[in-house]
């Protein structure tokens, strides 16, 4: 077994020990689609219009949950440091983390992405896109979100931290995404925004491992 499947497996291990995986931002997630009705009306028109802003939102803010024990964890007890001496770089330890974060949060949330929208007042035939969306922006979001939670490191409000580092950087996801979706309800060009998002992930997972490699050294040192 190779060190990355090794890291990876770890990884997994310790979202659903330790966090209970996904439940966590699932339930909240549920909470900001249940919530919304009750501040702006009920009025189907108006639930349809911001359905999916209001999803990529909440989709958003989600994913910030599960991201403050990211490298955290293995600071504080010291396997950080084992990982930064291991024979696999730190950038690949990053890797495995973040792929981790969105297999156990991401791709669930991807998953309930159609059906908050749908619960909201989108049409059922945006919900294959709003759920492919979903799950490609989901890997920015976990690769960003590992650019704060390693450069909270050794702070002690980290969770307010991240969020002040990663919320900024959450806006072109959240553009994108509703963006593509608003313009296939609209019968308009969908495709370019979808394809910004991919770009946007893209970017986010070659640059972000080693941003954070950086920062957990820095923390280190």
């Amino acid at each position: 077994m190779s060190g990355f499947s090794v890291l990876l497996r770890r990884e997994l291990a310790l979202s659903w020990g330790g966090g209970g995986g996904p439940l966590l931002a699932l339930a909240f997630y549920l909470a900001v689609a249940t919530l919304l009705p009750l501040a702006i009306g009920a009025e189907p028109g108006r639930l349809a219009a911001i359905a999916p802003g209001a999803a990529w939102i909440g989709l958003a803010l989600a994913s910030l949950l599960s991201l403050e024990r990211l490298f955290e964890r293995d600071y504080e007890d010291g396997a950080l440091d084992l990982l930064a001496l291991g024979p696999a770089p730190l950038e690949l330890a990053a890797v495995a983390k973040c792929l981790a974060q969105w297999i156990t949060t991401g791709a669930p949330l991807a998953l309930l992405a159609p059906v908050a929208a749908v619960a909201l007042g989108a049409e059922v035939r945006l919900a294959p896109l709003t759920f492919a969306a979903a799950l490609v922006g989901g890997v920015g979001f976990s690769f960003c979100g590992g650019i704060g939670a390693a450069l909270s490191l050794g702070s002690r409000r980290g969770g307010m931290l991240i969020a002040v580092i990663v919320l900024p950087l959450f806006a072109p996801p959240v553009i994108f995404g509703g963006g593509a979706i608003a313009a296939y309800a609209a019968g308009l060009d969908w495709r370019t925004p979808l394809m910004l998002l991919s770009a946007y992930s893209l970017a986010m997972a070659a640059l972000g491992p080693f941003a954070m490699a950086a920062a957990c050294r820095n923390a280190l040192s």
